[in-house]
């Protein structure tokens, strides 16, 4: 057993060792594309000499290199908001009034649920039943039933999505909001 542990601590310490010790090579230098009907050898590169005379007057003509053409990068697409038109009474079908839900059972109690609708939106939702009968159930449902209000009031419909940790909360709040919504509408 002892031999087994000096080769994997061995192979291990080699292993490290070439992995701090890896470098990569340099990366090979980058040649422009030689104009049509010029050697395809590339040239060295001119010293950097100070010259009295312009290449054209020492008789070697200026080669200059192609222009490179790169693309502009293209701006990524705006999306514009569409106004979404305000609900109204004769639009929706939905009538103005308080509405009740049924108490829908769920494995801890009962979830009933009212709406206050004014101008053909839903400006009101309370729980008027849910299970508080525990510590633990008092807790979930002050938390989730807050969250649902919230969605139901941003989305105005029963196209809610729930919450997580409230499945059975957020499935009688579904329901009993439903019943609600279908006694509102005309």
């Amino acid at each position: 057993m002892p031999i087994r542990a000096a080769v994997t601590l061995a192979a291990t310490v080699v292993a490290v060792v070439l992995l701090i010790s890896f470098r990569t090579p340099p990366a090979a230098p980058i040649t422009l594309a030689s104009p049509p009907g010029s050697s395809s050898t590339p040239s060295p590169a001119p010293a950097a000499t100070a010259s009295p005379d312009p290449p054209a007057a020492r008789g070697t003509p200026a080669r200059t290199a192609a222009p490179v053409h790169t693309p502009a990068p293209t701006p990524a697409p705006t999306r514009t908001p569409r106004p979404t038109p305000a609900p109204t009474a004769g639009t929706t079908g939905i009538r103005n009034g308080t509405f009740t839900g049924p108490a829908v059972y769920i494995y801890y109690g009962n979830i009933q649920l009212r709406l206050g609708i004014a101008g053909g939106r839903i400006v009101a939702v309370k729980a008027l039943q849910y299970p508080n009968d525990n510590p633990q159930s008092s807790y979930i449902n002050s938390v989730a039933l807050p969250m649902l209000r919230q969605q139901v009031l941003k989305v105005q419909s029963a196209q809610i999505n729930g919450v997580s940790g409230a499945t059975y909360t957020s499935y009688g709040f579904y329901h009993s909001l439903v019943s609600a919504l279908k006694a509102a509408h005309a």
